[in-house]
Order: structure tokens, then C-alpha cells, then sequence
């Protein structure tokens, strides 16, 4: 992260609802807009300014696929490192729709913005609301996500390629199991694959069929692709992640990244993944991608029903997270016995 922290000090005079507390320079929809020409952060080559013109130019792209969906998003003040916010914070204006959800981990319930219009977009812009990680499940239906996610994470140093390789693994793991999906860039290193499935699955069922299908992929080409999920355990492979299932978030299309250049992630058909690169899609180059149209729903096929031999065959590969957690202890112990 040192890379994005920020090396200037922003003033706060004033309003506690704004994130930078300095001279009102403009209004949007009843939000007031501070500090529009400060840097965004160290390495952007972008202003505040500018991430509030794209998500207001991309808005009717951007919040079809925020609405409803509790939101995390990543922060980053000046002078301070990037930060994730999940709880909104007590100077949050009443008029932006929040909804509580109860998180087991940390005992409480933590408050989640809703940004389903485009005063609430503005107001998290302004709070240098940079990144948008929706969850893949709706108020309505928290323990239904609505969609299958693989996220394929290169190996570090490794060129976009590899990635995109490893994507069409998976989409011929799709392809094996009767199922289709769409495929965006993650705006950083690697890609996304996003499966709609139909509203009757659960939670459990879509992890399992999750760690299947990421399993059958990796198979198709074990010198490429791992499920390996400590990295060391990796081997210079790209790692198809699994994991990204039951209340976890993924970075929704259209949001910007914290990365040098503010990258994008960015729905690509299929057939043109191995011709692009993640910086060809940024908060510069974006809005005329998008002016005419919505590529992310345009290419999501409709809701699959997941098959019943999928589901079956994951719940007998372990959750990569307490495997990892499992041999993690054990390598720990055999550590200790060795002295």
C-alpha cells in the first residue's frame, strides 16, 4: 500500500459530513463537492474531481449492479493508506439508504450503505469512495447470492496472459458442466468470471459447486492453474479462487481500482479477452465505452439452474480457507518438533 499513500495533508475546516473538510466548489443533486483538485492519491495521475465525474458519467452503468447490495467500499484519505469501509460512518447524512447486517465474526451488526441512486454515488465519491465491492447477495435475500464468481489471480510479475489463459480453463470447465458465465478484468492483475444462477440455490450449494468447478478448471491444466490456497503452495501458478462465495463481496464492473492510472474493471466478450490489457479501461477511457450501452448486462447470460453432480462433487473438496488454516497449524507444529 505505500505506493498509494497519500503524501499531502488535506485541511478540514468545517462540515463533519464531508470526508475532506475544506471549500465547497461545487453541488451535485444536493451534495457538496470539497477539495475537487487534489490529488486522488500518490500515483492516480487523477483528481478528486475526476473519480466524481466518471461515476457520475458512468452512474446509469455503475448502479444497476450496487442496487440493493449491501457495499463495502475502499477509501483513501489524503495522507493516510487505503482503507476498506463497511460500517458507515456516524456523520453519514439520513438520506443515504443503509440496511444492517449482522456480522458473526465481530459480534455486531454493521451498517451498510445501499447506493442505489445517484445522490448516494456522489456522497461516497466524495468521501473518496474509490473502489465498490457489492455483495453477491440482495437485501431481499442475503443467503442467496445471485451469482457463481471465480477470480483468477496471476502468479506476482506475471503478464495479463496468463490470466486470460487460465479464464478460458474455466470456461470450458463452464462449458463441461452445461453452464455459461461472463468475464470482466478486475481493473488490477486478473479476471473475473461471473455465473448467474437461478434464485432457488443456496449459499452452501453455490460454494460447492464453486470448488468444483474451480477444481475442474486447474485439472484441464495443472501446470497453469492451482487451487492451491497458500500461496507458497502455488508454484508460479495462477490461482483460481473459490473462495469468493456465502456473504463475500467481489468489485463490482464500472468501479475504479486504486491503482496508478485509476484502472477500471470492465466487462470484454470472450473473444476479444486475449486482445486487451487492464489498462485499457480506466476512469478516462471508460465513459465512451459506455455512453451507448451496458456491456456487463448485455453479455450476463440468464439465471442457470447449477447441476446436481456439480454440487455434489464440491462438498467433497474442503473450503479452501480452513484447509489452508489446517495446514497452516500443521506446518506450524512440525516447525516447533524440528526446533
Amino acid at each position: 500500500m505505500s505506493v498509494l499513500t497519500a503524501s499531502w495533508v488535506d485541511r478540514r475546516p468545517g462540515c463533519r459530513q464531508c470526508d475532506q473538510m475544506g471549500k465547497v466548489e461545487e453541488t451535485r443533486d444536493g451534495v457538496a463537492l470539497t477539495n475537487l483538485s487534489q490529488p486522488l492519491f500518490d500515483g492516480a495521475g487523477a483528481t478528486k474531481r475526476d473519480l466524481v465525474n466518471y461515476l457520475d458519467a458512468v452512474r446509469d452503468r455503475i448502479l444497476p449492479h450496487l442496487r440493493e447490495r449491501p457495499l463495502s467500499v475502499m477509501r483513501v484519505r489524503p495522507g493516510q493508506p487505503p482503507f476498506m469501509q463497511k460500517n458507515l460512518p456516524k456523520y453519514t447524512p439520513d438520506w443515504v439508504p443503509r440496511t444492517a447486517v449482522w456480522a458473526a465474526a465481530s459480534h455486531r451488526e454493521i451498517s451498510y450503505a445501499l447506493c442505489g441512486d445517484r445522490r448516494t454515488l456522489l456522497w461516497l465519491a466524495n468521501q473518496r469512495a474509490v473502489e465498490f465491492h457489492p455483495t453477491l447477495a440482495t437485501v431481499a435475500a442475503l443467503q442467496c447470492p445471485t451469482h457463481l464468481v471465480l477470480d483468477l489471480d496471476p502468479p506476482e510479475g506475471a503478464p495479463f496472459e496468463v490470466a486470460v489463459a487460465a479464464a478460458l480453463l474455466v470456461r470450458r470447465a463452464l462449458a463441461g458442466a452445461g453452464l455459461a458465465g461472463a468475464v470482466k478484468t478486475s481493473g488490477a492483475k486478473g479476471v473475473h468470471v461471473f455465473v448467474p444462477v437461478a434464485a432457488e440455490a443456496t449459499a452452501e450449494e453455490l460454494a460447492a459447486a464453486t470448488r468444483a468447478l474451480a477444481l475442474r478448471a486447474a485439472r484441464l491444466d495443472p501446470d497453469l492453474a492451482t487451487t492451491a490456497f497458500i500461496r507458497e503452495d502455488r508454484s508460479g501458478k495462477v490461482f483460481i479462487d473459490s473462495t469468493r462465495a456465502g456473504g463475500a463481496t467481489v468489485v463490482a464492473a464500472y468501479s475504479p481500482r486504486l491503482r496508478p492510472g485509476v484502472p477500471v474493471s470492465f466487462p470484454v466478450p470472450w473473444d476479444l479477452l486475449p486482445s486487451v490489457t487492464p489498462t485499457d479501461f480506466t476512469i478516462q477511457t471508460v465513459p465512451a465505452l459506455v455512453a451507448a450501452a451496458d456491456p456487463w448486462a448485455d453479455g450476463m447470460p440468464t439465471a442457470q439452474r447449477l447441476p446436481a453432480d456439480l454440487i455434489v462433487e464440491g462438498r467433497t473438496i474442503p473450503v479452501a480457507r480452513v484447509q489452508a488454516m489446517q495446514e497452516g497449524k500443521r506446518r506450524a507444529r512440525a516447525r516447533r518438533a524440528a526446533g
